[in-house]
């Protein structure tokens, strides 16, 4: 994952570094840059208080559900990271998702969804899970990687429109090279995202091989958590689940993964592991397929914490 995050950003740089050199640094170019910076910045500081906005979450008091204090308290100690806070999302798609920043510092949110239909021994693995993001620090690696397409989207924006209206000060060449260049830029922006989804699904493996280091029998239990998470999410309005997906890049469950079934959820842990997803269906999604993701925690079943 750190690898990936390495390639990326040296090839952004590289992109770059080359527009510069072409172009030649103006104060146009330094605003944009600083501008993109400085909101991400803001972003990643005031984040968890529009996440909790939207998804109207609150603190979970110490009195309430004192299983899942001794839960996340057990599993912090064991991944060796500081207890982070408990909140409660009103949200009845059932999911859960792990956020924070210096500002808020380290918080992990379930869904009422989720303890409405999920088991308690479930609920532990999917908290092994959002604890593993925690743990990996991969929320503020996201954060950085996701600034370089932003960077190079606006940067071409910005060339684009000055090319296209002659801000590149009314020479017929500067103005047709800045539109090139915008267009590029543009298109490579959104190759730089694939690069980021690559990233996001590459996270959420190994968060769930956290969930199956820590927890007891870790693996079989977030298989089936995924399964039901499925399954539940089915269930509600679609008006509901597309309000959850707002932020589904932090869950640990795409919202918008969904299933019909009524029967024993083993049976429908391997029924999904025997589809075969084809490219385009994980190419632009945040999370990995999820016959990939059960056929993986297979390979972690004899992995578990004692």
């Amino acid at each position: 994952m750190v690898g990936a995050w390495v390639a990326v950003t040296a090839l952004g740089a590289l992109v770059l570094a080359v527009v510069l050199s072409l172009l030649g640094v103006g104060y146009g170019v330094v605003w944009i840059l600083g501008f993109v910076l400085a909101l991400y910045i803001v972003q990643w500081l005031l984040g968890p208080y529009l996440i909790n906005a939207v998804y109207k979450v609150r603190p979970l008091g110490e009195g309430e559900e004192p299983w899942l204090h001794e839960v996340v308290s057990k599993i912090a100690e064991k991944a060796g990271i500081s207890t982070p806070k408990l909140m409660l999302a009103q949200v009845d798609v059932p999911n859960a998702f792990a956020y924070g920043s210096p500002a808020t510092g380290n918080m992990v949110a379930v869904t009422k969804g989720l303890l409405d239909n999920l088991p308690h021994d479930e609920v532990e693995a999917v908290l092994g899970h959002e604890l593993g993001h925690l743990k990996h620090r991969d929320v503020y690696l996201m954060m950085m990687v996701g600034l370089l397409p932003a960077i190079i989207y606006y940067l071409g924006y910005t060339l684009y429109w000055s090319g296209l209206f002659g801000g590149m000060g009314g020479r017929g060449n500067n103005n047709g090279l800045a539109l090139l260049i915008g267009v590029v830029l543009i298109a490579l922006s959104f190759i730089f995202n694939l690069f980021v989804f690559y990233i996001s699904r590459l996270r959420e493996y190994y968060a769930d091989s956290h969930s199956a280091a820590v927890v007891p029998g870790g693996a079989k239990k977030l298989q089936r958590a995924l399964a039901r998470i499925m399954v539940v999410s089915g269930r509600v309005p679609k008006r509901k689940s597309k309000d959850a997906s707002a932020l589904k890049m932090f869950m640990i469950s795409d919202p918008g993964q969904s299933i019909k079934w009524h029967g024993d959820i083993d049976e429908l842990v391997e029924a999904i592991k025997q589809e075969k997803p084809r490219l385009w269906e994980e190419l632009f999604s945040t999370h990995p397929h999820p016959a990939k993701r059960l056929r993986f925690l297979d390979t972690l079943a004899g992995e578990t914490a004692p």
